[in-house]
């Protein structure tokens, strides 16, 4: 199955997006719902919420009184640990459970307010945000929910900000606009990337780009790599030993082929055969290709390496999965940070980049034709690497 994490702030739209998603077929565990779930009458969280905090956490008929409660917590940091440590185990075995009963092919989008604020967004195959910005939200607070302004606020002010939610979104859904637009942004998500990406979950199919076409520099790849290397690193634990954003998207001001190429360094390629490690590989959006994988290593030599790539249609990604310390973890490493120090040839490699991409007609034969530009470029680049005083990464955990 697909897991969506699905957040935004207060007032943004959020609970219209979920609704739209829910009719379009996806399960949508709602955080909230499940919140109030484990602390309704006669369930022992409830029984626990009052042993805590006395009867008058409850109203006439048995219920729990919430906005009693939240004075009880708010701003007493004691207080709000102690409630926490009483739900949160209930909260995530009864998500866990509405997860697991769904079905293999689903698509679950996890409604969750908090998302970011818990940095969660390893947990899921795609984190959408509904972004508006704070007057919006602010205006719909009071004009359309009625609350006092001071308390909106406060409500917005205790959230994430716009720059953490953009960190964490693989998808930003913009609803300063009308119900209709941000409904007509849900319906072509929902047709263009997650149905394709839970198919190719379900079937093992990678992504991938059908030309060599380059795209000018994107600020925010790092900051995708970023997030697709913390999904990693939740997938594989501490099978991986290094996990580093490589490629000619790792270098600011470089044209690029709109893929991402991730590095993780293991210990030996026999932890990256581990069926663990592949099936966790898999399962988080990382599929392995067949065969043997290496580079050329100049000299007639090669160097062996495992290959994944990523599943998500809107995110095209590759995984070089290499031996720490073996000449191909070394040189994508060397080759980066020396186009980073050096402007002149990282122009030279953009030069002869959009020449090729101009000649050739797929991505297997713009690779190809890249290799007599790399084996020339070894020399320089190694001799930058010693005159620099370049080392790689320490390594701990070894």
């Amino acid at each position: 199955m697909l897991r969506v994490g699905l957040t935004g702030g207060i007032g943004s739209g959020k609970s219209t997006v979920s609704a739209q998603l829910a009719s379009l077929g996806a399960v949508v565990v709602d955080a909230d719902v499940v919140a109030r779930e484990v602390v309704e009458p006669g369930t022992p969280g409830l029984a626990a919420v009052v042993e805590r905090f006395g009867t008058g956490v409850l109203t006439d008929d048995g219920t729990l009184d919430r906005p009693a409660l939240g004075r009880l917590v708010f701003g007493d940091p004691d207080a709000l640990r102690d409630l926490e440590r009483i739900t949160h185990p209930a909260i995530w075995a009864r998500t866990e459970q509405l997860v697991a009963a769904a079905p293999a092919d689903a698509v679950v989008v996890h409604d969750m307010p908090l998302l970011v604020e818990k940095r969660m967004g390893a947990q899921y195959h795609l984190v959408v945000v509904v972004g508006a910005g704070e007057q919006t939200r602010l205006s719909r607070l009071v004009d359309e929910r009625g609350m006092p302004e001071d308390d909106a606020r406060a409500r917005i002010v205790a959230q994430a900000d716009d720059d953490a939610r953009r960190a964490a979104a693989d998808v930003w859904l913009d609803n300063e606009g009308t119900v209709p637009a941000l409904r007509a942004a849900v319906l072509r998500l929902w047709h263009e990337r997650l149905e394709p990406f839970e198919a190719n979950l379900r079937h093992g199919i990678r992504s991938r780009l059908a030309h060599p076409t380059l795209a000018p520099p994107d600020p925010t790849w790092p900051a995708q790599a970023k997030r697709l290397l913390a999904r990693l690193r939740h997938a594989v634990g501490d099978v991986a030993v290094t996990f580093d954003h490589i490629g000619s998207t790792a270098v600011p001001n470089l044209v690029a082929k709109d893929v991402v190429d991730l590095q993780l360094g293991v210990r030996s390629l026999e932890d990256a055969d581990d069926p663990h490690f592949v099936d966790a590989m898999a399962a988080a959006g990382f599929v392995r290709l067949p065969g043997e994988w290496h580079d050329n290593g100049g000299d007639g030599t090669t160097w062996p390496k495992r290959f994944h790539g990523s599943c998500d249609p809107g995110r095209v990604a590759h995984v070089h999965v290499r031996e720490v310390g073996s000449p191909g973890w070394e040189w994508a490493l060397v080759f980066r940070d020396w186009l980073r120090a050096d402007a002149e040839e990282r122009d030279a490699y953009a030069a002869m980049k959009t020449s090729l991409a101009g000649r050739v007609a797929t991505t297997d034969r713009y690779a190809e034709a890249k290799e007599p530009w790399f084996e020339a470029a070894g020399a320089r680049a190694r001799a930058w690497a010693a005159a620099s005083g370049w080392q790689p990464p320490e390594v701990t955990g070894q």
